[in-house]
Formats: C-alpha cells, structure tokens, sequence
C-alpha cells in the first residue's frame, strides 16, 4: 500500500485528507509539523508528500528543502492557499514542487492529482 505523508497545522484538513486519501487506498500519516513531518520521512519513507507552506513554527520551503534532501526522488504537493506572492511562486520554482493545489480544491481533485504522481504499482 502506498504511503502519503501529510503536513498541515490545521487539524481539520489533516483530518479530511486522511480520510478522503485513506477511503482511496493509500495509508496515511499527518502530522502538524516540520519536525514531526521530517521524522517520518527519515523513519518511514512516504511515496508522496503533502504539504501546506504555512505551518506554525516552521517554514515550508524549509521543509520541503530538508524533505528533497532526506528522499530526494519523492513527490511532494503543496496544498495551501497561499500563492499570490510573486517571489511565492519564483520560490517554488526553486524547490521543485511535482504539484500545486489551491486548498479550495474538491477533494475529487485533489485525489486525481494524487493518483497522477503515484500511479497504481
């Protein structure tokens, strides 16, 4: 079974996306932050990572960076509302984001870009 990592501060969407993705066929794990999130990328590699930029406490481009580095070959989504900022988006560039979905998504979207970066093994 594949392995999606998510990473929000929100508990309400964490709780969304485990369900919606769970419901999907994948195992999930979320956590609310980078530390938390890197630990598990360190201690159970995800296929997929999910990710929010704003996190409490913690950057996401830094997690992301840290992420890339710990499992260089694993997608990550962002999945935030923010990404208005021009230097946001040159940022993104940067980090080499495999998706980008607006939290105002359907849930069904969001599902079809997650079966799109991990197409059934």
């Amino acid at each position: 079974m594949q392995h999606i990592l998510t990473i929000d501060d929100e508990p309400q969407i964490r709780d969304i996306l485990k369900q919606v993705l769970t419901a999907s066929g994948y195992r999930v794990t979320d956590v609310e932050s980078a530390p938390a999130a890197l630990a598990v990328v360190r201690d159970d590699p995800p296929d997929l990572i999910i990710t929010d930029l704003q996190l409490e406490e913690s950057d996401g481009f830094d997690l992301i960076e840290q992420a890339k580095q710990l499992a260089p070959s694993t997608p990550i989504m962002l999945l935030t509302g923010v990404l208005f900022d021009p230097a946001v988006v040159q940022r993104l560039g940067e980090v080499k984001i495999a998706a980008y979905v607006d939290k105002t998504a359907s849930l069904d979207h969001i599902v079809k870009e997650v079966r799109q970066l991990l197409p059934k093994r």
